[in-house]
Parts: C-alpha cells; sequence; structure tokens
C-alpha cells in the first residue's frame, strides 16, 4: 500500500474547506456533509474533525456560539461532543473520541462553527471582506 502524497493531503484539505464552508452558509445541507463525512475512512474522519476544530478555533467561538450550534447540529447537548465545546474554554480533541461519536463530533463542530462564522462574517466582513472562503459561488455541484 503505498501512502497518500502531500498533494493529496492538500487536495483533501481543500475539499474539506469547502464541504465546511458550503455547510455553514447554508449551500449544503449538514445532513449532506454528514454523508459525505461518513463514507471517508476512519483516519480520514479524525482528519476532518481536526481541521474542523482548527476552523472553529480560527472563529473564536464563543460559549453562547456552542450553545447556539448544538441545538442546530441535532445531538444531544448531554453528548461528549456537545459538552466539549460548551466548555469554557472549549475542548477540541474531538479525533481522539471513539469512532462511534465521529459523526457527532462531526455535526457539533460544523454547526458550531456555521454560528461563529455567520457572526464574525457579519460584524467583519460585511460588505468588504475578501475571504475566498466566505463568497463561495451560489450554485456547487457536490460529488
Amino acid at each position: 500500500m503505498t501512502e497518500p502524497s502531500s498533494d493529496d493531503g492538500r487536495a483533501f484539505r481543500r475539499e474539506t474547506e469547502r464541504v465546511v464552508n458550503e455547510i455553514a452558509q447554508g449551500l449544503r445541507t449538514l445532513d449532506d456533509g454528514v454523508g459525505w463525512f461518513s463514507d471517508l475512512v476512519p483516519t480520514r474522519q479524525q482528519e476532518v474533525l481536526q481541521e474542523v476544530a482548527g476552523y472553529a478555533m480560527q472563529a473564536h467561538i464563543t460559549a453562547a456560539d456552542g450553545r447556539a450550534g448544538v441545538a442546530r447540529s441535532g445531538v444531544k447537548p448531554t453528548a461528549n461532543p456537545s459538552v466539549m465545546i460548551c466548555m469554557d474554554p472549549p475542548r477540541y480533541g474531538f479525533a481522539g473520541l471513539p469512532s462511534a461519536e465521529h459523526v457527532k463530533a462531526f455535526r457539533v463542530l460544523v454547526s458550531v462553527f456555521a454560528v461563529a462564522d455567520a457572526r464574525r462574517r457579519e460584524a467583519y466582513c460585511k460588505g468588504a471582506c475578501g475571504h475566498a472562503w466566505h463568497n463561495l459561488p451560489a450554485a456547487t455541484e457536490h460529488p
């Protein structure tokens, strides 16, 4: 078996970025994103969880973002990923959760990121945003 090349890793991170931002901006449903995530092998799921946790950190999620995101995620507030993201400060070890909790963790992370990113787009990027990920085309095709 061959190791994936660094180009493969970059392409996968770009795909992850696109999928997560499409969900955050309402261009893709959370359930569609969960379908994409569920089709990944466990090691790729862990990579995605680490990547999305990084996005959440960069979006400077707040406790209110955590609670609102958990409410949107469809995951019980008492589930491990929900509790972790609502801690003050949030815990980001989602990739270390048992694989049976990865889909819940993805739902929570993406939902919380969507709340925080929307807040930041409204506060800091309104009308003058140069972030490519905030300017996705409205009509995209999903693989």
